[in-house]
């Protein structure tokens, strides 16, 4: 048994399989994969999370906190261009962690993936539909207030969860089953789709940086780093830095944690690597140019956004519309509603996108039911039943869990993700040296081992919580593996069957 949870995938066998009937089709160029990068990213985190990093964790000084986050997600991009460019199929880290440590580190990054798209796709509806309802509140139009929030919130003030008097979010849950149907049309029409919403959304983010720079007022970075700069801690017990009423830590390093969540979707480029037409050159392209751009715009709109409205009065459910508002500039704030939901849209149409892709890399492994999570369309080549299921979680999940709860949740499976990515290109380097590499990850074994460092860094800012959520959901994960995967994984046969 020893032997067959740390069997590791032959790369041959994952380049097989790229030949197999279920293969997806290859149709992403260059800008289609930097444009899905764009889309993942720029969206929830920007328009959202933004306004709840700086309100309750680190104020004016957000922008170092997306220079951390943004150096952390560099490091680990880097070693998914050179995974991408050596093994172009789909799976992204479960893929890369199966082919160097092995079939338990390659179902625990899955079943962690499937935390990140999923809690993350849900985390995003729940940002949509906030703007949704800003958007018509400018017409006059108001949704009943049982349809408007999760059931409960988490209040960081007191620490406590408090009911919100409304029944579920329904935005959030229309808007799940809207992506859904156009994610079983086809991978195309999707990118498509989501190319337009990125020029939209780049031309409104560009907007509020120019216009907005006109409505600085320095003073609102005075002080510019009121929660401090650091901000760690393990398993509950902060180590450097404040801590606010639940015991959290507070300061730039906390904030990073906590924005980090701005960065998920990079990875999701790598996910597309079956439906590259040329993966090797392609993939390491849309991970790293999406990645720089949206760091150094992330950068522009967070100093925008706190030297127009002092950091304690920031909107913490739409805080660049309301930015505007509070400028008094309310047609700005239609504009702003508009480019929000469109880039909120594209986020979520990449990461539920993403998703499937990586249900259908564990099925094809035998990991999960091939018969579901691996079946593919036989006219739109999508895998249409992983999909429809992912809709219904995300929309469920968005429309009964607070916005609060969900980003933590997520930013620390992703996280860990990166950790495990890292860490198997120092595995492969040496288990595989002479395997072709089109795109090699520069300076190793520097850059893997500080993608390890700030990535654990960034995990150990996150309130103790998350911990306990993580372990929970891998505790989920270890039963669904020994109970179905162990005894079903196509490795183990064919390696009892002496292939």
């Amino acid at each position: 048994m020893r032997n067959q949870l740390f069997a590791r995938k032959p790369l041959k066998m994952l380049l097989e399989e790229m030949a197999g009937e279920h293969r997806l089709r290859r149709v992403l160029g260059p800008w289609q994969l930097t444009a899905l990068g764009i889309g993942a990213i720029i969206g929830t985190g920007i328009f959202v999370l933004t306004g709840v990093a700086a309100h309750d964790k680190v104020g004016p000084a957000l922008t170092l906190s997306f220079m951390v986050a943004g150096a952390a997600c560099i490091f680990a991009a880097l070693c998914y261009a050179e995974f991408a460019s050596m093994v172009p199929v789909a799976g992204s880290a479960y893929t890369y962690a199966y082919a160097t440590l092995g079939e338990l580190f390659a179902w625990i990054i899955g079943w962690d993936l499937v935390l990140e798209y999923g809690v993350a796709s849900a985390t995003v509806a729940h940002g949509w539909s906030h703007y949704f309802q800003d958007f018509i509140g400018i017409f006059g139009l108001k949704l009943p207030h049982v349809f408007t929030n999760a059931p409960f919130d988490f209040d960081p003030t007191t620490g406590l969860l408090v009911a919100t008097g409304t029944l579920f979010d329904l935005p959030a849950l229309v808007i799940s089953l809207l992506m859904t149907v156009v994610l079983v049309v086809g991978i195309q029409e999707s990118a498509r789709v989501n190319a337009a919403m990125v020029v939209v959304k780049l031309a409104v983010v560009l907007f509020v940086i120019v216009v907005g720079a006109f409505y600085i007022d320095p003073q609102n970075w005075v002080p510019f780093a009121p929660y401090g700069y650091t901000g760690i801690s393990i398993f509950g017990h902060t180590l450097m830095g404040q801590t606010g009423p639940a015991g959290e830590p507070l300061g730039v390093l906390a904030g990073a944690g906590t924005i980090f969540f701005a960065y998920i979707g990079f990875d999701a480029v790598s996910t597309q690597a079956e439906e590259a037409r040329n993966p090797q050159r392609d993939v390491p392209i849309g991970l790293m140019a999406s990645l720089v751009l949206c760091t150094i715009l992330y950068i522009a709109v967070a100093a925008v956004l706190t030297g127009m409205v002092p950091y304690d009065k920031i909107n913490v459910d739409a805080p660049v519309s309301d930015a505007f508002r509070q400028a008094g500039l309310p047609w700005a704030q239609l504009l702003i509603s508009v480019g929000a939901l469109t880039g909120i849209t594209s986020v979520l149409l990449v990461l539920m996108l993403s998703q499937p892709r990586v249900f259908l890399a564990m099925a094809r492994d035998g990991l999960l039911p091939k018969s579901f999570f691996g079946a593919v369309h036989e006219r739109y080549q999508t895998p249409w039943k992983s999909t429809i299921l992912t809709g219904i979680f995300v929309g469920l999940m968005g429309a009964l869990i607070p916005l609060r709860v969900l980003a933590e949740l997520v930013n620390i499976g992703t996280l860990l993700a990166f950790v495990i990515v890292c860490a198997a290109v120092l595995v492969m380097r040496r288990v595989n040296p002479d395997t072709p590499r089109p795109f090699r990850c520069p300076m190793v074994p520097l850059v893997p081992i500080l993608g390890i460092g700030f990535c654990l860094l960034l995990m150990f800012s996150l309130p103790s919580e998350n911990w306990l959520r993580l372990f929970v959901w891998l505790g989920i994960g270890f039963v669904i593996y020994f109970a179905y995967g162990r005894h079903h994984s196509v490795l183990a046969m064919s390696s009892r069957r002496g292939v």
